[in-house]
């Protein structure tokens, strides 16, 4: 077992800090299909950038590491048991090194356990098998593409597609509206996983064990092959694009399976998957518990190599320092590129509903909150030390940005995904903008921040604590402006028109 527990902790590090050579082709395609000089094309080559990084830092591609989902298979006569505890000591291990961020919460006392470990965490699931191996798949879903994920009871109506019955066609509208909703939210360019069939809880399961499947795979169900191949060309004629900026990829993959149901109940259902899809599987000897091979792996690799990511097209770049004047807020306009040199202050959900009710520790009078929950790591003499530092989903915040924002004078919040009407209105009526950071991108995001000058608010936990960080060139792009603009509005809207040119029978 300490051999096992050992190749564990190297398949957790592996999943957490590389990308499969499956999904890294899949994003390479991606990235040669973007127009130059647009951003999107901005977006795949910071995104690119990162996993170079995060190769060679050897350290998480994306700050939220996610809820660790095992699925293992074992010969008859294994010890599931004491397999389960050298997960365990495996995956705090992982998070005490840094190669995971302590994600795991009670949701009763809201209280983070700190090392990842806690009740129904991390998930487990053994399958018995008739081979002489133990096969271990992982697969670390982040919170942001986790929210994004639907499920749909047919028959229903279905904004801009109309009916959806029950039948291939009603899978189809459901898949595509799916992706329509998760807009940039879910940092799109993603993946999903479908589930056909089942009860609820058993047509979750069966979507994401479809993102377990390699995504260049072929579905050996020929009605279900056409249907990938179908939503794969169809989904990226929606112009949602990466990070939800417009553009020509908006899905990576798309794998569905199906399983029998009761007549009263016909679910489908959507795992939503983000562009740093970490999935990664080993196969083990029973014997030993040495690792006999890495799966995922097969075919050519890509070697993204390090390029510097441009400025948008004729985008007009702005440098900002904190604080900052209204004036300098209003002359600022969507698709500008900001570049922030100074002090931000990250702020998460346990933060902004604190700040409600409460005083700040600091003076945010014209300074910048940043969504983010980073990994952090503690050296011996005490100092904190950036490992990954992304945004987070933005839209959690939504019940209480605006307000925040005129409550301390905050003039800029740096998220992903954008925010919503509420929040638009109080920028508008205070002066302030949304930047949008690129989901994912922890290591050229931690790469721009030079210090960790002090924390507040340890006691929420690493990922909700405020952590004050001084940056060189952290760049975003103005995406919601003091003048009622929004390009997350605009292209919602201009996805649905086209979603709407789907609405008529294919299968």
């Amino acid at each position: 077992m300490e051999k096992f527990q050992e190749s564990m902790y190297k398949l957790i590090v592996e999943t957490s800090t590389k990308l499969p050579k499956d999904v890294r082709r899949a994003i390479a395609k991606a990235k040669l299909r973007e127009n130059a000089g647009t951003r999107a094309a901005m977006s795949l080559a910071t995104i690119v950038q990162n996993i170079q990084m995060a190769d060679e830092n050897v350290s998480p591609i994306c700050q939220d590491t996610g809820l660790p989902t095992f699925k293992i298979k074992v010969p008859v006569g294994v010890n599931q048991m004491e397999m389960k505890e050298a997960i365990r000591r495996a995956i705090a291990q992982a998070t005490k090194d840094g190669k995971l961020r302590p994600n795991s919460v009670d949701s009763l006392t809201g209280e983070n356990s700190g090392d990842n470990l806690g009740i129904g965490l991390p998930v487990i699931k053994f399958e018995q098998w008739e081979k002489d191996y133990i096969d271990v798949c992982l697969i670390l879903k982040g919170g942001g593409c986790e929210n994004k994920n639907i499920q749909y009871s047919l028959p229903c109506e279905l904004e801009g597609l109309g009916r959806a019955g029950r039948d291939l066609d009603g899978i189809r509208k459901c898949i595509l509206h799916a992706v329509y909703q998760a807009q940039g939210q879910g940092c799109s360019a993603g993946f999903i996983g479908v589930g056909i069939g089942g009860d609820r809880s058993a047509g979750y399961d069966l979507a994401k064990e479809q993102l377990f499947r390699p995504v260049d795979d072929v579905n050996p169900n020929e009605d279900l092959r056409k249907l990938e191949e179908y939503i794969m060309e169809a989904a990226n004629k929606l112009g949602i694009g990466t990070m939800g900026f417009g553009g020509e990829t908006t899905l990576l993959g798309c794998k569905i399976g199906v399983m029998h149901r009761i007549p009263a109940s016909f679910f489908v259902s959507v795992a939503y998957n983000c562009w740093a899809f970490r999935r990664l599987g080993v196969t083990i000897d029973p014997h030993t518990g040495d690792i006999q091979e890495w799966l995922y792996q097969e075919g050519d690799d890509v070697d993204f190599q390090q390029e510097k990511t441009e400025v948008v097209g004729e985008a007009r770049e702005v440098v900002l320092e904190a604080p900052i004047t209204e004036e300098q807020i209003r002359s600022l306009k969507v698709g500008d590129v900001v570049r922030i040199n100074g002090m931000i202050y990250t702020g998460r959900d346990a933060i902004h509903k604190h700040l409600m009710d409460h005083d700040a520790p600091v003076n945010l009078n014209g300074q910048i909150i940043y969504h983010c929950g980073p990994v952090m790591l503690k050296d011996e003499n005490g100092k904190w030390h950036v490992k990954a530092a992304g945004p987070t989903t933005s839209i959690r915040e939504e019940p209480y940005q605006g307000e925040i924002m005129k409550k301390f004078g905050i003039r800029a919040v740096i998220g992903k995904g954008g925010m919503g009407a509420k929040t638009l209105a109080a920028l508008k009526e205070h002066g302030g903008v949304y930047l949008n950071a690129i989901g994912g991108a922890a290591q050229y995001y931690a790469d721009c921040i030079q210090s960790v000058e002090g924390v507040d608010f340890l006691e929420f936990g690493i990922p909700e604590a405020m952590w004050h960080l001084r940056v060189k060139d952290f760049t975003a792009v103005v995406t919601m402006d003091s003048h009622g603009n929004s390009l997350h509005e605009d292209v919602e809207k201009s996805s649905l028109e086209k979603l709407a040119q789907f609405k008529e029978r294919v299968f």
